[in-house]
């Protein structure tokens, strides 16, 4: 022991720990994404990107208000 009495965490979890170990040679299998911005064309980035603009813009001018 490390001189500590036993006692348990409020906060620990009542699972157990799953130790996940593996070697280089042995990687975890490619999982497939549900969505990437990577993977969207430009156009859909730029129209993403105005519409996420547009919706902060709504946001500043209803705080103003």
């Amino acid at each position: 022991m490390d001189g500590h009495p036993p006692h348990s965490h409020p906060f620990a979890s009542p699972k157990p720990v799953h130790m996940h170990v593996h070697g280089v040679d042995s990687p975890h299998p490619v999982q497939p994404t549900p969505w990437s911005i990577l993977r969207m064309t430009l156009t859909s980035r730029l129209l993403a990107a105005a519409a996420v603009s547009a919706a902060l813009w709504a946001v500043v001018l209803l705080a103003m208000r």
